[in-house]
Parts: C-alpha cells; sequence; structure tokens
C-alpha cells in the first residue's frame, strides 16, 4: 500500500461554482513533495490540511474533519473505463491518490501512517456537489456518483508529518465496528433508514454525520 500521488490545487476562476467569488480548488495536480500535512483548524476556519493545497468554499470543505481527501487509483481507474476517457491522479480532486488501499472500504475511525510520522484518522466519506460535476464537465454527474457509491475517504490528522509521493501507508488501527465509508455514504444518501447504525463510529464519526443520525433517530427511531 502506498501514497501513489500527492496533489495540490490552487485556485481556479470557474463559471461551475457557487462560491461567493467564482473560486474552486478543486483542479489538483501532482506534486512530488515532499509536503506538510497539519490539523488546519475548526471548519469555516481552517482549510486544507495539506500545505500549498487550497479550499476555497471553507462552508462546505476543509478543516479538523476534512482535512485531507483521499481517493484510490484503482476505483479512478474503473471510472476511466465507465466514462471512456483519462481521469488523471487528482482529478477528483483528493489531495492523496492511493495504491493498494481500500479506501472506500476502510472504517470510520481506521487510522492509516503515511511515511514516518504522519497518522491520518477516516472520518467520513465526500458528497459530491455542482462544482464537481462542472469540473469533469460530466451531466448527471452527481446523480450518478451517488448512484456508485465509491466516495472515497475524508480523513483528520492526528499526528502531523511530511510526506512525499511513493511514500509507504500503514493501517495501524481498525475499529470493530460496520460503519465503512460506503456504509455511511449510503446512509446519508441513498438508504437513510441505516443512520441509527453508523453510531456505532462513536467519537470517530463526522459532527455533521452524528447530527444527521441523531436527527433521524429522533424522527423515526433507532429500529430501522
Amino acid at each position: 500500500m502506498k501514497l501513489l500521488s500527492l496533489n495540490l490545487g490552487r485556485p481556479k476562476t470557474v463559471a461551475y461554482t457557487d462560491h461567493p467569488e467564482g473560486v474552486t480548488g478543486i483542479d489538483k495536480q501532482p506534486v512530488e513533495g515532499p509536503v506538510r500535512v497539519t490539523a488546519p483548524g475548526p471548519k469555516g476556519v481552517g482549510r486544507s490540511g495539506v500545505a500549498g493545497d487550497t479550499v476555497c468554499d471553507s462552508r462546505h470543505h476543509g478543516g479538523n474533519d476534512q482535512a485531507v481527501y483521499a481517493y484510490a487509483r484503482e476505483d479512478l481507474d474503473s471510472w476511466a473505463e465507465l466514462l471512456g476517457r483519462p481521469v488523471p491522479s487528482g482529478a477528483f480532486g483528493e489531495n492523496l491518490t492511493t495504491e493498494g488501499v481500500d479506501v472506500t472500504g476502510a472504517r470510520i475511525g481506521e487510522r492509516w501512517r503515511i511515511g514516518a510520522d504522519l497518522i491520518l484518522e477516516v472520518s467520513s466519506s465526500r458528497i459530491p456537489c455542482r462544482t464537481f460535476q462542472g469540473h469533469l464537465g460530466e451531466q448527471g454527474w452527481v446523480k450518478r456518483f451517488t448512484r456508485e457509491g465509491v466516495p472515497g475517504a475524508y480523513l483528520r490528522v492526528v499526528e502531523p508529518g511530511e510526506i512525499r509521493a511513493g511514500d509507504a501507508i500503514e493501517v495501524v488501527h481498525r475499529p470493530d465496528h460496520e460503519v465503512t465509508v460506503a456504509f455511511e455514504f449510503k446512509a446519508l444518501t441513498t438508504e437513510r433508514p441505516l443512520l441509527p447504525r453508523v453510531l456505532a463510529a462513536g467519537e470517530a464519526l463526522h459532527p455533521e454525520t452524528a447530527e444527521h443520525a441523531r436527527v433521524y433517530v429522533e424522527k423515526y427511531g433507532s429500529g430501522s
């Protein structure tokens, strides 16, 4: 398992984002590194955890619980076949393009060591947005991405460190519950009756996911 590509985005003015100033950092390009990764601060204040990377819309992106975004090269290759065109590393706006890691099958709270010092913790799935659709130029992309259920993972920084392309990735902790990234994504999108079960992930849950689950339980109960 390794970090195949380390990707950074720069601010870019586009027509397809709802950012008030019309800018986005989704177009990420590979760099060799080394690059420092740290906890960026609370959502709305902190942006990307990856030095040199840009998060423009802090209303929906960035912050401690979405400090880093990872997507598997194997899943990008599957999308390339489905779309009939190349999908380069960084094309989904991911900071980390991994090789040999089951990113969407990772459990919420799972921890990865990358390089010598960096430890990341899986926090949530990625929910697609209009900017993502516009960036790829695919009609109906939000619905298609949601239907396929391969969202990639957001991670928080547990221990900061420097990383570079080619670094080894090691799973150093895997929680004993059923709540994978794919499970959490379905619960938030296409299979909402799963929401009570995501609470099994405990404090590792993204706060917004936990709130969605609590509201669902209050309204419908936990027996679904």
